[in-house]
């Protein structure tokens, strides 16, 4: 009997459900988008039963389309959306306050207001991360302070507090298990990433119970079994990690300096250090990248918040591409050094800026600028912003020079090539671009033996294009110098 691994990727603007091989082939996908609330500027909210239903439809969609029985698939994995933050009742499952997302900036006075106290240094220390609303802390604190009695329940043990594949699990094992992984606590800004628990002095300074925190295990664990009421089988969830982890896991980045960026939503770029936890004198977080056995692999991270979503814009905001695969043509017909600089600053900029109140801005329109130099603008932002990270990384000490991509954007070789252009890097893109789901179903499968070590997964992976910079040295530092001028005229306002 083939058997099978189900793969659950629960991103921000959909969920999807992949069956995989036991070589790592994908049998079939199950998608559906489900909708974003944004109940004031800056404020980006999800309804946590949309993401349960979206994620329990593509599953049993995915094993009918997939046409096999469900005790066929011998492990499950969850990778998600992080930091995107969720409160529940205990006793009956139901959500107390919508699901804050990653993206919300409604904490941003009181993130402020901790920097000025002067206490960033410390939380950094601890946790690898600044202070920013990005984060679950500040997220989980706003609910328990604007929900009446929460508080107080909370610390009696009647609520629980879980990012999305903790709430995911809840509700998968029919509320008995209620777990998270390392990679996903890392991002709580309440974990300690040295000493890997959740922190009580953390906790007091952001007035969180410890009654409301999920148990942390390693990204390749035994986290409980799905109700075999849900999908016709019990089946077991032996892979947790967050979507950027769980790609660079599925992009085999197992060595200490590769480097793996994604571009969905938004873009991350993610360098594996090693069991070094590095301090990033240059704005870029410290993460856990996956933990095995108890022991992490550490990584350093840079945060885009808007990558794809800038083109979701053009398209949907802007009405001047009906679809995002209308960008590829228009670029081609438009010289790189068109002179318009599209800042895609919907929610504040990341790293290495980390501005919550900056807004997007477009900057270098002339009475010439048509919609193929703003569309082919909101391309290059995205590579634009890869470049900032690469150069803090840089200073940093560590340099990416050859970098894997996946993600929604990455089938754009026009894209690639000026990635690899202004990088001044090679860019490699797999064969399998659904790494982030792939990367779950490797840290699945090694729980439950199908793969037997890391060394193993690492042959799985094959290039299926190499984008070798072509552009000369002057020219990219050039376009990116505008860039600069731009971001610095943007946060001068």
């Amino acid at each position: 009997m083939t058997r099978y691994i189900l793969a659950i990727d629960q991103g921000t603007t959909s969920s999807r459900a992949i069956l995989f091989t036991e070589s790592g082939e994908i049998h079939a996908v199950s998608q559906r988008e489900f909708p974003q609330h944004f109940p004031h500027s800056g404020w980006v909210e999800h309804d946590p039963e949309d993401i349960w239903t979206s994620v329990l439809e593509t599953c049993q969609e995915v094993i009918a389309k997939g046409d096999i029985a469900a005790s066929q698939i011998i492990a499950a994995g969850i990778t998600n959306q992080r930091e995107t933050s969720i409160v529940w009742d205990r006793k009956t499952g139901a959500p107390i306050y919508p699901a804050i997302v990653w993206q919300d900036r409604r904490t941003a006075d009181y993130c402020e207001a901790l920097q000025d106290k002067g206490l960033e240094p410390m939380i950094n220390s601890k946790t690898g991360l600044l202070i920013d609303p990005y984060f679950s802390a500040t997220k989980i604190r706003w609910i328990l302070n604007q929900v009446p009695g929460s508080r107080e329940r909370a610390a009696q043990g009647e609520l629980a507090f879980g990012t999305v594949d903790c709430f995911l699990l809840w509700r998968l094992t029919g509320g008995r298990s209620h777990c998270t992984d390392a990679t996903n606590a890392s991002r709580t800004m309440l974990f300690n990433i040295h000493q890997q628990q959740w922190d009580e002095e953390l906790l007091e300074l952001f007035e969180i119970p410890a009654e409301l925190l999920p148990q942390v295990k390693d990204s390749s664990d035994d986290f409980g079994t799905v109700d075999s009421a849900l999908l016709g089988a019990p089946i077991p969830v032996c892979g947790v990690a967050g979507d950027q982890q769980a790609a660079l896991f599925g992009q085999t980045c197992f060595r200490e300096g590769m480097a793996k960026s994604t571009y969905g939503t938004g873009c991350f770029l993610i360098l594996n250090t090693g069991s070094q936890a590095l301090v990033s004198e240059h704005r870029l977080l410290t993460t856990v990248a996956y933990r095995l056995d108890g022991v992490p692999t550490y990584a350093l991270e840079g945060s885009i918040f808007i990558a794809g979503a800038a083109i979701q814009w053009l398209r949907d905001g802007l009405k001047l591409i009906n679809m995002a695969g209308d960008c590829e043509p228009l670029a081609e017909q438009t010289p790189v050094d068109h002179g318009v600089y599209l800042l895609p600053a919907f929610t504040g900029l990341g790293a290495p800026y980390w501005d919550p109140n900056a807004r997007g801005a477009i900057f270098g329109l002339t009475r010439d600028t048509g919609i193929k130099e703003i569309v082919t603008a909101g391309l290059q932002s995205v590579c634009y912003q890869t470049k900032d990270l690469q150069k803090a990384m840089e200073r940093d000490g560590l340099r990416p020079t050859a970098l894997r991509v996946d993600g929604g954007m990455v089938a754009n070789n026009w894209v690639l090539q000026f990635l690899a252009d202004i990088l001044g890097a090679t860019v490699d893109r797999p064969k399998m671009i659904e790494t982030t789901a792939l990367g779950v179903a490797y840290l699945a499968g090694l729980r439950v033996g199908v793969f037997d070590s890391l060394e193993a997964l690492e042959k799985h992976w094959q290039h299926d294009r190499r984008f070798e910079p072509e552009m000369v040295k002057d020219k990219r530092d050039a376009l990116y110098e505008g860039w600069v001028q731009a971001v610095n005229r943007l946060q001068s306002h």
